[in-house]
């Protein structure tokens, strides 16, 4: 009877030390098991930074960075000041268009007006890098050996003006021709900074009186 009470006694005590070890295995087994759910969040959360970032880059290099805002004012010998410009010289009227960041909205000052033929055109810029899309504007003046105008859209033309990098000089595509006054304007940007002169170039239909 000893013996047997004796045997029950350490399979017991066997009984016990098995079940503990089962149960510190458990308790193991979890926290690796929550480290890897959160690694995998984690790893989600860098992956949705990081398509952020690139995001924010495409639109960056979306931006009208390399245009010259401002110029010294001088235009074609041949370019023809309108002789009833809706927006008279010297006058204030209120920017319409986005060609770039602060213009919109912005209020300009008439620096000068012309009648003129105006086309958006598409070309690579002879600095490399992407096509040049519907970039407004150039007149009909800034085109080289252009002959009468308008030209129809498709028709291939060197550009002689300069209001980006890379531009001049580079063969374009002519996208939408419209005739029209043109207006060279002074304005300050709505995002602030120092005051715009000269920019080439706004259509009558881009501008707005101040009310």
């Amino acid at each position: 009877m000893k013996r047997n009470k004796i045997i029950l006694g350490l399979a017991s005590i066997f009984a016990v030390f098995l079940l503990a070890a089962c149960g510190g295995e458990t308790e193991e087994t979890n926290p690796e098991e929550n480290t890897g759910t959160e690694t995998e969040s984690n790893t989600e959360e860098e992956m949705d930074m990081e398509s952020e970032s690139d995001s924010n880059e495409d639109m960056e290099g979306m931006d009208h960075s390399e245009m010259d805002m401002s110029s010294s004012g001088e235009v074609p010998e041949d370019l023809q000041e309108a002789e009833n410009p809706k927006y008279d010289v010297g006058s204030q009227a209120i920017i319409e268009t986005d060609h770039m960041e602060g213009m919109n909205g912005a209020e300009a000052t008439i620096a000068g007006a012309y009648d003129t033929t105006v086309y958006t055109v598409s070309y690579t810029p002879t600095t490399g890098g992407e096509e040049v899309t519907d970039h407004k504007w150039v007149i009909h003046e800034e085109l080289e050996d252009a002959g009468e105008a308008p030209l129809e859209p498709g028709t291939e033309v060197t550009l002689n003006a300069d209001h980006m990098e890379g531009m001049n000089g580079v063969t374009a595509e002519i996208d939408s021709a419209e005739e029209t006054t043109v207006y060279m304007v002074d304005f300050v940007p709505t995002t602030g900074g120092e005051e715009v002169t000269n920019h080439k170039w706004v259509t009558e239909s881009e501008l707005s009186p101040v009310e």
